[in-house]
């Protein structure tokens, strides 16, 4: 086995960026960040550096503003929220994702964040993950819904919902770190899962569980479903996308 401080040490340190906005999941941000953070230069950026309320009520300090966010990436990341339709409809937004998405390294997502990529054109024609509740709208920004925990597509990584952002964290520091330092990141957060429940798939979770969690996140996908229509109306993500590496 590889000693992973050395590894570390001979590499130089990948430059990836977080996308931040009002009404993230924190755990979205924070289960890749805290997988990421250890071996990696990350970028937290918003359109100001002022602090940045979660769906939580938890803030998080910017560390770069868009505009100032280096322009070539590593890694581009995207999580999602219970504000990620008013992401999707923000053409700054939408602006600074495809720019820097054309020239990073990998595209990436964990839960509703793979739909803002979607919003952005950078999804068209690859396989991809979303929370389970949103896998009929990913469909409509033109990728392939696929219901794992990880999906890799060339250079797409995209995690399913929330918890699935440490799986995903993982692959990410495998792809570009070799898997010795991701199984060491692994054994230094012991994450070695044994949920009390058998509630985290709508398999396991039983009909009634799932009903009430879709009537939850409705008006959510209701809307990001009107964005997608407005965005195909208006050409937005066709154009402009590249064809997949």
């Amino acid at each position: 086995m590889t000693d992973v401080g050395s590894a570390r040490a001979a590499q130089p340190r990948p430059q990836v960026a977080m996308l931040l906005y009002p009404g993230l999941t924190l755990l979205d941000l924070f289960a890749p960040h805290t997988a990421l953070a250890r071996t990696m230069d990350v970028h937290l950026v918003w359109k100001t550096m002022d602090p940045v309320v979660s769906d939580t009520g938890v803030a998080v300090l910017p560390t770069a503003t868009l505009a100032d966010c280096p322009a070539e990436l590593d890694v581009l990341f995207v999580p999602g929220g219970l504000a990620q339709d008013e992401v999707a409809a923000d053409e700054e937004v939408l602006a600074f994702l495809e720019d820097r998405g054309a020239r990073a390294k990998y595209v990436t997502s964990v839960c509703g964040g793979s739909l803002i990529l979607g919003a952005a054109g950078l999804l068209r024609g690859y396989r991809a993950a979303t929370h389970w509740t949103g896998r009929d709208v990913l469909a409509l920004f033109g990728a392939e819904n696929v219901s794992e925990r990880v999906v890799v597509d060339r250079n797409r990584i995209t995690g399913g919902g929330v918890t699935a952002g440490l799986d995903f964290g993982l692959v990410v520091l495998a792809e570009l770190l070799g898997e010795d330092v991701a199984r060491f990141t692994q054994l230094i957060m012991e994450y070695d899962p044994r949920p009390p429940f058998t509630a985290g798939s709508p398999e396991g979770a039983g009909p009634e569980l799932t009903a009430q969690a879709r009537v939850f996140s409705g008006a959510l996908n209701a809307s990001m479903t009107a964005i997608a229509e407005d965005l195909a109306t208006r050409g937005w993500g066709r154009a402009r996308q590249t064809t997949p590496a």
